[in-house]
């Protein structure tokens, strides 16, 4: 089952698209903070824009380099443990939405992530437990400004610039959803750049909600982005640039410079 937001013209909505189907089952509230109740609407799935499917309340929280041959690509040794940057979630945008390069920067890079979305307030968490507090998953694109990020020596303006988080299409929350061995990939306009799988990751899903977790309260929608495999690369004005990741679905966004 999918969890989706959507707009038909007017202000956002959620509901459910369940697999293969071709209409949303409109829900009453925002799932994340009320039951899931049905309003008895339908509406046709190719009658609506969907958007991002959750704005982060908080924080975007992001996992470095946890996969060894991207860190190696580009340079990096393979960290001992988890490196933690944040995205505001005004970098938050969804499918088809514009990613819009920002004129200080000439080298943003796609970066293809698993992203973990957090359905209650969770402080310490044992990995055993990471279930618990998970809502579902969808995909991210974690846009880098990769000058930027080495001419600051750190993170912040490089991942953090207005539409550097593409999330969408939905919300996976299908509770027997294996999220350590699903395909990942990255294309640019039809062109296969990243080829990966979540079993390649440094640190698990369970691990990585502990982690962060124990660094940082996380609220109802905040969202984790797990890490990117190896083919990053940059992205230019009028590319389509597609994230995809097996079970959960494509993220699509054109590229533009102002």
């Amino acid at each position: 089952m999918h969890i989706v937001r959507f707009t038909t013209g007017n202000n956002p909505q959620y509901g459910v698209l369940e697999e293969g189907k071709d209409h949303i089952v409109v829900l009453k509230n925002d799932p994340l903070f009320a039951p899931v109740e049905h309003s008895g609407a339908l509406v046709a799935l190719d009658e609506v824009r969907l958007l991002s499917p959750v704005i982060p309340r908080s924080k975007v929280v992001c996992v470095g380099r946890n996969y060894a041959d991207h860190a190696r690509e580009l340079g990096n040794e393979v960290p001992p443990a988890p490196i933690l940057f944040l995205k505001p979630n005004t970098a938050v945008i969804g499918p088809d939405d514009p990613i819009v390069l920002p004129p200080w920067s000439q080298h943003v890079d796609h970066e293809v992530e698993l992203a973990v979305v957090i359905k209650t307030l969770a402080k310490d968490v044992k990995a055993a437990e990471a279930g618990d507090v998970i809502l579902g998953y969808t995909v991210a694109n974690d846009c880098s400004a990769r000058d930027i990020q080495k001419a600051d020596g750190q993170w912040t303006r490089a991942k953090g610039w207005d539409t550097s988080c593409p999330l969408g299409p939905w919300i996976n929350v299908d509770p027997t959803l294996d999220v350590a061995n699903l395909n990942i990939t990255c294309r640019v306009n039809g062109e296969a750049r990243q080829n990966g799988n979540t079993g390649q990751m440094l640190w698990s899903v369970p691990y990585i909600v502990e982690y962060v977790s124990h660094s940082m309260t996380l609220l109802p929608g905040d969202i984790i982005l797990t890490g990117t495999p190896a083919g990053v690369g940059p992205l230019q004005h009028g590319d389509l640039v597609e994230c995809e990741i097996e079970n959960i679905g494509t993220l699509p966004n054109r590229v533009i410079r102002r």
